[in-house]
Parts: structure tokens; C-alpha cells; sequence
């Protein structure tokens, strides 16, 4: 059994900065923040290097704001492509970031700028979505060691990837009252929804099952369950 299907080990959200983070850089002198959602590896065939393909969501007060955040995001030379979903303002946004104006966007990039690789190695799994202000990422993770291992764990991705690292939040898995608290203000069908995605390793990296399998197992839409996601998310990431 995986760890992100156990509900035993330790719980943290992390305050991280590191280099060649072109989200990092984006957001540092910007209002506004990013949510990183999930990301699809696209190797480049017939070449010695592959990008990847990332779900964000850029959001601020503003569609000024957001418009310069994700022009900032496009002019980044660690950017391949970037593509947008939702070009126009849509209030149901409002529901699913903190901001009050939410797009999402697809972005190409070299994998090798991301640390999340380094911290799955070394035992941390996705528990939620990423968060991006300020210049600094916010993750929600859970440790797969003892609790006295996770500062060495740290240590080891901060030599890695050159990287600051500060534990915001540590606690149980399971049981704590803040976690508790976060799960009962999601609605039951968000918390099904979101409860089955965790445990068939829809937050892991690389993402074990995708949303068309999560729809077919509930008998719902692609949408729809995209929906319910994008909902708890916003929820859960509150602090």
C-alpha cells in the first residue's frame, strides 16, 4: 500500500524557494499567486532532452493582475509554450482560487526545474495542490518516514536542488483538528471525490491515475469531477 493511501506519518506544508522556478520568479514582485495542479510528462521524441506540461492557475484581484502574471509566466526563457484555457473573466473562478479573478493555463517546461522530484525521493507525496506567492511554493505533503528522519530528508533535497526549505506546518496524518476542520468544509460529493483521487495517487508525481479513470470509477463526467477537485482544493488549501 502506498503512503498517500495509508493514514499513518506526518503531515507538513512546506515554505520552499528554489532556482530556475520561472512560477518563483513570475510571482515575486507580482500580486497574485499560482496554483500548480498537476503535471503531464511530453517527451520531445527523437531528441536527448523531454519537457512537461503543467495544469496552473494563475489568480489575483484583478484580470489586469492575472493578464501580467501570465504574461510574466510566457516571457520566462525557462518557458517553452504557454497555452490558455480561459481567456475571459468567469465568476464560478472565484470559487476555486483565492483570488477574485482565476485563470488557468498549460504551461511547457523543462522538467529538471522541478523539486518536487527531489522530495518524492526523499519520501514527501503530494497531499494537495501547490501554492505559489511571493516568490515562495506552499505544498502540502506527507512524509513516508520516522519524523525524526525529516530534516535530514530536507537537508538532502536543499543540497540537491540548492534550495531554501522551511516547515510552515507540521502533525499527524490524519486525526489532527486543523485537518479535520479542512475536511468537514468540503461537501460529501467533494469529499468523495476527492478522498478516491488521493488514494489512487492522483496527487503523486508522476500522476498514477487520471481524471478520465477517476470519472469512469464514479460514474460522473471528466468535468464534473474536475470540478468537485478544483472546489476541494480551494477549500483545503485555505489556511
Amino acid at each position: 500500500m502506498s503512503a498517500s493511501m495509508t493514514d499513518t506519518g506526518t503531515h507538513l506544508t512546506l515554505d520552499l524557494w528554489h532556482p530556475n522556478c520561472w512560477a518563483i520568479q513570475a510571482t515575486a514582485d507580482r500580486p497574485g499567486g499560482i496554483i500548480a495542479h498537476a503535471v503531464y510528462e511530453t517527451p520531445t521524441y527523437g531528441t536527448e532532452s523531454s519537457t512537461v506540461t503543467g495544469l496552473y492557475t494563475a489568480y489575483a484581484e484583478s484580470d489586469r493582475e492575472v493578464t501580467q502574471l501570465i504574461e510574466a509566466v510566457g516571457s520566462s526563457p525557462l518557458v517553452g509554450t504557454i497555452e490558455e484555457i480561459q481567456t475571459q473573466f468567469d465568476t464560478r473562478r472565484q470559487r476555486v482560487a483565492p483570488g477574485a479573478v482565476a485563470r488557468e493555463v498549460f504551461v511547457e517546461y523543462d522538467p529538471d526545474d522541478l523539486i518536487f522530484p527531489q522530495l518524492r525521493k526523499q519520501g514527501f507525496v503530494h497531499s494537495a495542490p501547490g501554492k505559489i506567492e511571493d516568490g515562495r511554493e506552499y505544498w502540502d505533503v506527507r512524509y513516508t518516514g520516522t519524523r525524526s528522519e525529516i530534516e535530514a530528508a530536507l537537508d538532502a533535497v536543499r543540497d540537491r536542488s540548492n534550495a531554501d526549505i522551511k516547515i510552515a506546518r507540521i502533525g499527524a496524518v490524519s486525526g489532527g483538528p486543523r485537518d479535520v476542520h479542512q475536511l468537514e468544509t468540503l461537501s460529501p460529493r467533494q469529499r468523495e471525490v476527492f478522498e478516491l483521487a488521493r488514494e489512487r495517487g492522483y496527487y503523486n508525481w508522476p500522476r498514477e491515475v487520471s481524471t478520465r479513470e477517476l470519472a469512469d470509477e464514479l460514474d460522473i463526467s471528466k468535468t464534473t469531477v474536475l470540478e468537485h477537485l478544483r472546489k476541494a482544493e480551494a477549500k483545503l488549501l485555505d489556511p
